[in-house]
């Protein structure tokens, strides 16, 4: 067998050292190489599978000036990222199976990794149909007041728990309790959007999901919130690196939901790293025009897909936390979540890999590709990679886009009516 490709000397999790032949898309043997069409020599590397960001919001359309799926998926390889699953609370939101192949089609013109769309959950939504058509997942099911969506209520909640359950879909839940829907200042929106109303929101998803229920909590922004979490849940890179009081008190740039907390609060978020099943990076870019507008009116989101694994690989090297817990949260374990095949170091794995150099640098929003501009990471510790590889064919390195590998990764429900 000719490969495509050989990664040479890569370090295995347990620490054993091999070559990965990789032909069609997958891991075909570990060990001595067959002969490839090309060799990339990993010894300088952390070699990493491919992360799969669970929680994005790519725009495009109307919103194009914010992000689109081209500038969106290139940021996204940029860091690590070979998989994004785009969120439905879109303009318009996706609610009908039409839509959905609409934004599906999008993306498989425009994208340049793999990619997967969620449904929206109204109560007008075609929910069945969404799912035959290929969702990957519903939500995320916003339960209070958010950028572009309407919290539900918990009757209506209740009812469409009950369709997705029968459906065997996974629910993904943005679970907030809202006091006041025009904070002036950050200390005042992390009021407004408490971690104490947050965990009593995760309790009462909890309490009317139906026994047994594939139930996803997006972005806990407090331990309390961790702790709560009915099914698996998911902490985003600003709620662990970012406190509201790193901004000036007006700063919309730190404005998101659920809002940054405390210095104290986001330490103790770390201490529940080991109960933390995905790290997401509820990539939701605004134009720093938006951002600069008063604080009340400014939208909340800030863009994240580029600089998750960078941070994360930093805090690596600070020993905070391990590297093969950092494959856990943002490979292995959202892969097996959402089933998507996973990326990996076995034959028969998908060959989606990054090349991480032993080099701490800093974070520049002008070195980033989302088409927003900014980020509100500028200067922190990263260490970002430089070589990314999608099905077994390379398509980042050294700051250069080589091919696209666009590869959509569609849902259970319409993976199943093929099969029938």
């Amino acid at each position: 067998m000719t490969a495509d490709l050989v990664l040479r000397n890569v370090t295995l999790p347990t620490g054993r050292r091999a070559d990965l032949t990789i032909a069609g898309g997958l891991v075909r043997h570990v060990g001595a190489p067959l002969h490839a069409d090309e060799t990339i020599d990993c010894s300088r590397f952390i070699c990493l599978p491919g992360a799969v960001d669970m929680h994005v919001h790519m725009r495009g359309g109307v919103q194009a000036e914010k992000e689109d799926w081209r500038t969106g998926t290139m940021s996204a390889v940029a860091g690590g990222v070979t998989v994004v699953v785009d969120q439905p609370n879109t303009v318009p939101p996706i609610t009908t199976p039409e839509l959905l192949r609409a934004r599906i089609h999008e993306a498989e013109g425009h994208a340049i990794c793999g990619f997967a769309v969620n449904a929206g959950v109204v109560p007008d939504a075609d929910l069945v149909g969404m799912w035959n058509a290929g969702a990957m997942a519903f939500g995320e099911i916003f339960t209070a007041p958010s950028s572009y969506s309407e919290g539900l209520d918990p009757e209506a909640t209740r009812g469409l728990f009950a369709c997705i359950h029968a459906l065997g879909g996974l629910a993904t839940v943005h679970a907030e309790e809202v006091l006041d829907p025009a904070p002036a200042t950050l200390s005042d929106h992390d009021s407004a959007r408490s971690g104490a109303g947050e965990v009593r929101a995760f309790r009462a998803v909890s309490a009317i999901a139906p026994e047994g229920m594939r139930l996803h909590f997006c972005h806990a922004s407090t331990a309390a919130s961790v702790e709560a979490a009915r099914g698996t849940v998911e902490v985003t890179p600003h709620h662990l690196f970012l406190s509201h009081e790193v901004f000036e008190e007006d700063d919309a740039r730190g404005r998101v939901n659920p809002p940054l907390r405390d210095e104290q609060t986001r330490r103790r978020l770390w201490s529940c790293w080991d109960k933390i099943d995905v790290i997401a990076s509820d990539h939701a870019p605004h134009t720093l025009r938006e951002k600069t507008l008063s604080f009340q009116t400014a939208p909340s989101g800030i863009p994240g897909v580029e600089t998750m694994l960078p941070l994360l690989m930093a805090a690596v090297r600070k020993r905070q936390v391990t590297l093969v817990s950092v494959m856990e949260k943002t490979s292995w374990r959202p892969a097996a979540i959402l089933g998507i095949p996973r990326a990996g170091f076995e034959p028969g794995d998908r060959a989606d890999f990054a090349l991480y150099p032993d080099e701490v640098t800093r974070i520049e929003a002008s070195r980033l590709h989302a088409k927003c501009g900014w980020s509100p990471f500028e200067g922190l510790d990263a260490v970002f990679p430089e070589e990314v590889i999608v099905r077994g064919r390379r398509v980042y390195s050294r700051g250069d886009y080589c091919e696209t590998h666009p590869a959509w990764y569609p849902g259970q429900g319409y993976l199943s009516s093929k099969d029938v």
